[in-house]
């Protein structure tokens, strides 16, 4: 599928780039690392999302260009869309109409595309531009760099979660050799946060739970938190992982309500406890490791659904003769 993106990109000359709703590092790093790719070869393009660039990610070079738009309102010869797992993640009007190239790592995306690159091994679709560059024999800038590094960072959880592979680390060394600054990119993303965020993870803390065994942990956000706190949406990014800091607890939720009785679920978890069968069972999908889906009901028939299959997976994965068989069936 690479040379066929090559191919098109060799052919052709005005594309759109876009992503899904509130993107995040990869979708954002990687979507303006291919808009530098493409600038580098003297082609139209520009990045188009439904949602603007978050506050840890506007430093990123080329963010204040992209145009917030509700639809796919103009003439393209492609649009590369990045890091979505159906064609409507997006959130544009009329983008099924379009010649889409579908470009992502994760094994449970959709074959939504004309033309569908997708690389499982990458550890972010930062990894894949990466790559392209290399097969469109565009040097990687300074630009391009420092949003494929960003894409890096953040979908490898800082490089501790297990889609870090060797090959992450000998790309994020030729970037920095490039000239990016690791401590200035980490700084500009994780340690830039305005106080709201800080009122709202107190709040969502506050809900925290643990099965009998402490072997699973979840947590409530309501709509009502983030007004009382006036907080934005982007301000719950990471708040699942922090039950994992606890030594015993291999697999986490955070329910975040959207609207009444509409839940935005993330799944997190250790080594071998698979959350992307339980994301899939829903609708959603994800890594082995981090996961997600939106869910409808109470926050009890929620918890009633949800607990017991992280219970499961954290038991299939310690080789517990105790699994319940038909529990992700």
């Amino acid at each position: 599928m690479l040379s066929q993106v090559v191919e098109l990109i060799e052919k052709k000359d005005r594309f759109a780039i876009t992503s899904h709703v509130r993107p995040d590092g990869d979708s954002l790093g990687s979507s303006l690392g291919l808009f530098w790719l493409l600038k580098a070869l003297n082609k139209d393009v520009e990045v188009i999302m439904r949602d603007g660039a978050p506050h840890a990610y506007q430093q990123l070079p080329g963010a204040d260009s992209i145009r917030v738009t509700p639809a796919v309102d103009k003439p393209y010869d492609a649009v590369f869309v990045i890091e979505c797992s159906d064609i409507d993640r997006p959130g544009l009007i009329d983008l099924e109409n379009q010649f889409v190239v579908n470009i992502d790592h994760h094994s449970t995306t959709e074959l939504f595309g004309t033309i569908n690159w997708i690389d499982s091994t990458a550890s972010a679709v930062g990894e894949m531009i990466y790559n392209l560059c290399k097969a469109t024999g565009v040097r990687v800038t300074k630009e391009i760099a420092e949003c494929v590094y960003t894409a890096l960072l953040t979908d490898t959880g800082s490089f501790h979660y297990s889609n870090t592979t060797e090959r992450t680390f000998k790309i994020a060394s030729e970037l920095v050799r490039i000239g990016v600054k690791p401590a200035k990119t980490a700084e500009a993303i994780f340690a830039s946060y305005q106080w709201p965020k800080i009122e709202l993870l107190g709040q969502v803390l506050g809900t925290a739970k643990r099965d009998e065994t402490g072997h699973v942990a979840w947590m409530w956000q309501t709509i009502d938190m983030q007004q009382q706190t006036k907080a934005c949406e982007e301000d719950a990014d990471g708040f699942v992982n922090y039950p994992l800091a606890v030594g015993e607890v291999e697999a986490a939720a955070l329910f975040k309500e959207t609207s009444p009785g509409i839940y935005r679920t993330s799944l997190r978890s250790k080594g071998d406890v698979n959350v992307a069968k339980i994301a899939e069972k829903f609708g959603g999908g994800g890594h082995r490791n981090a996961a997600g889906c939106t869910l409808k009901g109470s926050s009890d028939e929620i918890e009633n659904q949800v607990v017991p299959l992280l219970q499961d997976a954290v038991k299939r994965a310690n080789g517990s003769k105790d699994t319940t068989e038909d529990a992700l069936k």
